[in-house]
């Protein structure tokens, strides 16, 4: 390879594109707060859907402040545990049956801790 390099400019740095002969879309400012108390502004396309929340800058969730927005948010379902999913596959009866035997088999030496 050449040591050859590019004088003069700074490539990466600076565009080569000018803005005319291009149309902008109308624009408005929507408003939005989060829970720290900043106050922030998105710039959307006049007939956009607004959303109800906005990610602030810190990270935390900023609500619509003023119009009506889409309520984009999905029901949160409630968290299932490894207990929820053994009972919907087990009856108390059944697991009792089952705890049964796995003692039964601890206590006659068939079975060891730590083994499955």
């Amino acid at each position: 390879m050449s040591e050859r390099s590019l004088r003069g400019m700074s490539i990466g740095t600076k565009s080569l594109e000018t803005d005319s002969n291009v149309a902008f879309v109308d624009r408005k400012q929507i408003k939005y707060r989060c829970p720290n108390g900043h106050v922030f502004a998105v710039a959307m396309v006049v007939n956009a859907e607004v959303p109800v929340a906005w990610q602030c800058r810190c990270g935390q969730e900023g609500e619509l402040l003023e119009g009506e927005g889409v309520d984009e948010r999905k029901p949160v379902k409630p968290v299932r545990t490894h207990w929820d999913m053994l009972m919907e596959r087990r009856s108390i009866e059944e697991l009792e049956v089952l705890l049964e035997e796995r003692l039964d088999l601890l206590r006659t030496g068939r079975l060891r801790r730590g083994r499955h």
